[in-house]
């Protein structure tokens, strides 16, 4: 059966348009197809178009670092530029003519015998499905990328407009309207700044919510009345967002190494916050950032809120917010922030609360987040022998301190949780990668990181089989045979997941509140890395072998062949001198690798007088 393409990457966002990159990068092949169900590239970058909408990670580094810019016009960007970065990028590689958008993935079957991926892909405007075969399958989806409907009753009863944040109506023109919004989803606070003469009502206060509610009640165009609903707070921290001069852009395009500085310089400033999540060894940094962040909400925010805005859960439970002027708009007569009377149900008007105050709207604006605890949904994967990944439940026990496989079955999800080896790799599923899966984002930098180090754990990985499939141009004098298949064994899948869990229990994501990065079913921590991300990175590129298994299917009988891996000279050396350089803070306690990373931070930010 002949293969349509090498690889195939379900999503154009920033994982899936990083992992292409990096196939023209490093093999210099262009068999690859992006299947996107949008209309353009950028992925929560293109959805997500909100009022105000930006991101709280500083520009220079939520960027690849291989495609830098040198021309940011801000330390933190907002959406449109954001958008246009990827899309630099997607020109610059000739990624477009690769994507087939209107287009989303309803099913993927592993077929052993061929030892490839059988895909039903459908056009999202006609419903005609084809289908085409591939030997590597990418997922690309991202943890926000489906929205969660509303599931406050009564809303089928709705006669207004009704839409989610990243579904933003653009269409809908909110003059003289009177508009409700609904969730803790993070477009919120960003949004307020816009709505013109409407009636807004708001509920929850997470980083959206901080972002639109300040524009949205602001200007020439601000909104009559604005009402937000909230169930708990956020902390809330001080976050200037300073103009870059065009003296800076110079410097950062034409003096060499000078992005490179300043990109370090960023990583170790956010790099040594993660000594913060620690609930023994960094009791002693979050009580700085609780005092340090309970001053700033008590001095900027209005008398009446401030019982209510300085949260009463731990520091760094959740991903802290950005206040992007939230507190300050809560000063302004139009803005109302209601947190001890919910929502009952939806009208045919707008709302209605528990104490039976009712207030009317045009318009519902849905910020409830998204489902980050079903990664998959909807699209059906089925690795071998039929088996479909949310079933994917593994069971072993330890005898003598060694992990044994005692059954490998397949259940329902109900007993489980998301998981995966470092995030990318599930047993049973060969040839099978995900980006941004179970446990790789972090609570203190930037996804982008995370993302391109999975990108180059898979390139490392399935690098024998490209080979292979492109033995003209890639020759070898270490692989005799190259390989058709690779797949993480079970019991490595089992190891790596246990020492997740183990770390994650000791870091404050564990305190029991309430968090989009937990499986409120299990109580397990499904998003957050529990380690330092220079870790995460030589995860990426020192992989135990062994873990893996490579096989060739000649005729139609499997059977394993032995691989050498290969590492650019580069790399290698690099590397190693990374890894010597660690090895003396490997045995540190967690505020020693912190005091030692805020002293590299001070040496970096020493040639950076912008810095200071």
């Amino acid at each position: 059966m002949s293969i349509d393409t090498d690889v195939l990457i379900i999503g154009a966002g920033p994982s899936g348009l990083g992992m292409a990159v990096q196939l023209v990068r490093n093999f210099g092949t262009r068999n690859f197809e992006i299947i996107e169900k949008t209309s353009d590239v950028g992925g929560t970058w293109f959805a997500n178009s909100y009022p105000g909408c930006g991101c709280d990670v500083p520009s220079h580094f939520y960027s690849y670092s291989f495609a830098p810019n040198p021309y940011w016009s801000r330390k933190f960007a907002l959406q449109p530029e954001i958008h246009r970065y990827f899309e630099s990028v997607v020109s610059q590689y000739d990624i477009r003519p690769h994507v087939r958008f209107h287009s989303a993935v309803v099913l993927a079957e592993y077929d052993p015998e061929t030892a490839s991926w059988k895909v039903v892909i459908e056009d999202q405007r006609t419903k005609h499905q084809i289908h085409k075969r591939c030997r590597i399958l990418v997922s690309a989806i991202g943890v926000l990328s489906t929205p969660k409907r509303c599931d406050i009753p009564g809303a089928e009863n709705f006669k207004g407009r009704l839409f989610h944040s990243a579904q933003w109506d653009h269409g809908f023109d909110y003059k003289d309207k009177e508009v409700i919004c609904v969730g803790e989803g993070s477009p919120q606070t960003q949004l307020f700044k816009w709505a013109i003469d409407a009636y807004l009502l708001l509920l929850g206060n997470g980083c959206s919510a901080t972002q639109f509610v300040p524009v949205m009640s602001a200007g020439e165009n601000q909104v009559k009345k604005i009402t937000q609903f909230s169930r708990q707070a956020h902390w809330l921290s001080y976050r200037p967002n300073p103009e870059y001069s065009g003296a800076f852009q110079f410097l950062m395009c034409w003096v060499p190494g000078a992005q490179r500085l300043y990109r370090t310089y960023l990583f170790l400033t956010q790099e040594k916050d993660f000594a913060g999540f620690h609930m023994k060894n960094g009791q002693n940094m979050r009580n700085d950032w609780t005092a340090t962040t309970t001053e700033y909400i008590q001095k900027n925010s209005p008398t009446k809120y401030r019982d209510f805005l300085v949260p009463n859960t731990i520091i760094g439970c959740k991903r802290r917010v950005m206040d992007t002027d939230y507190l300050a708009c809560l000063h302004r007569k139009n803005v109302e922030l209601i947190y001890d009377d919910p929502i009952d149900h939806i009208t045919e008007s707008g709302i209605m609360t528990k104490s039976g105050r009712k207030i009317d709207a045009d318009a519902i604006v849905l910020a409830n987040g998204f489902e980050t605890q079903k990664p998959f949904s909807p699209i059906e994967i089925r690795g071998q022998n039929g088996q479909n990944i949310a079933d994917h439940v593994s069971q072993y026990q330890q005898v003598e301190g060694k992990f044994r496989l005692i059954s490998f079955q397949w259940l329902e999800f109900a007993g489980g949780s998301p998981e995966a080896y470092f995030g990318t790799c599930l047993s049973g599923f060969p040839n099978f990668f995900i980006l941004m899966g179970p446990n790789t984002l972090s609570g203190h930098l930037s996804v982008l990181y995370t993302t391109e180090c999975q990108v180059n754990f898979i390139i490392r990985v399935i690098r024998p089989i490209l080979d292979g499939l492109n033995r003209s141009m890639l020759p070898s004098l270490f692989v005799t045979e190259y390989p058709e298949s690779v797949v993480v064994t079970p019991v490595a899948e089992r190891k790596d997941v246990a020492v997740t869990d183990h770390k994650a229990k000791q870091l404050v994501w564990a305190t029991g509140c309430t968090s989009w990065f937990i499986d409120p079913s299990t109580g397990r921590n499904t998003i957050m890395f529990p380690d330092w991300q220079f870790k995460f990175h030589l995860r990426s590129i020192f992989i135990p072998w062994t873990d893996f298994l490579y096989k060739k299917s000649p005729k139609g009988s499997l059977r394993e062949v032995t691989v050498v891996p290969r590492y650019p000279l580069g790399v290698a050396t690099a590397s190693i001198m990374l890894l010597g350089a660690l090895l003396r803070l490997s045995s540190a306690e967690s505020f020693k690798l912190s005091s030692t990373l805020t002293i590299l931070q001070q040496q970096v930010s020493g040639f950076l007088p912008w810095t200071r």
